[in-house]
Parts: C-alpha cells; structure tokens; sequence
C-alpha cells in the first residue's frame, strides 16, 4: 500500500505533475438545480449552493453559468494530508510566473486548477520546482 509522504522535500521531488486531458469549469447549483453525480469531478457545499467542478462541456450541456476555465494538474505524490509547506511552494512558484491557481487536496493527491491558456508554463514552473528540489537535495 502506498504511504502517504509528509516530508517538503520529498513531495517536491516526487510529485510528477500529470495534466489532465480536458478544459474544466467551476459552477455554482442553486436549489432545485442538479446534476449527475457522475458528471462532477469535484464539489464544495457553499451557503450559497453546491459549488461544483465540471468538464466545459458539462456546463455547457446543462446550461450551467461557469467561471474559470481552467486545465487541471495532478500531482502524482501521495501526499499526507498533514504535510506542511507543499500547496505554499508550488503556489508560490506559480505566482512568480503570474499564473493564478486554485487547489483541490484528494485523499491521495493535490489538484491544481490554472487558467487554461497558462496550462503548459504552469506545467514548465512546476517541472523546473522539482527539478530543483532533486538538484538541492543532492547537494
């Protein structure tokens, strides 16, 4: 079984960023408004409504109002819930490359949704960070 990893330095260095195929938006479902649960990728229970991330096509298909369209990246480390500094190093090297970027923490991995046309540079930023991270644990 595969144990999740709670060390800064070994999330970096193992996180193998993976973008996911698609374009995804985020939707808020007012009351009376629903929706398949197999078309939801994630959801948050806001007071204002269920706020849902769906596939572009899904909001589209569902005349779904959206914001956001966004690439999804997954980073392929098992990363313990408890781990301190991870979402604050690839969001700070993200923010240096003026990308914008939301997180998702699943029970085994983190999920960072950018601007869709900022895909690929977000994927370079992060690439480059664990690089960096390997080449500085070496030292």
């Amino acid at each position: 079984m595969d144990i999740p990893v709670k060390d800064l330095d070994l999330l970096l260095a193992d996180m193998e960023p993976v973008l996911k195929e698609g374009r995804y938006v985020y939707a808020s479902l007012k009351d009376g408004v629903s929706l398949p649960l197999d078309k939801i990728e994630a959801s948050v229970k806001e007071q204002e409504g269920l706020s849902v991330l769906v596939s572009e096509k899904t909001a589209s298909d569902y005349q779904l109002e959206s914001q956001f369209l966004a690439a999804w990246i997954t980073l392929n480390v098992h990363s313990d819930l408890a781990a301190v500094g991870l979402t604050a190093a690839f969001a700070k090297t993200l923010s240096d490359e003026g990308i914008s970027c939301n997180v998702i923490a699943g029970y085994y991995h983190d999920h960072i949704l950018v601007p869709n046309e900022q895909a690929e540079a977000a994927m370079a930023a992060l690439r480059s960070l664990q690089v960096k991270t390997i080449k500085e644990m070496k030292e």
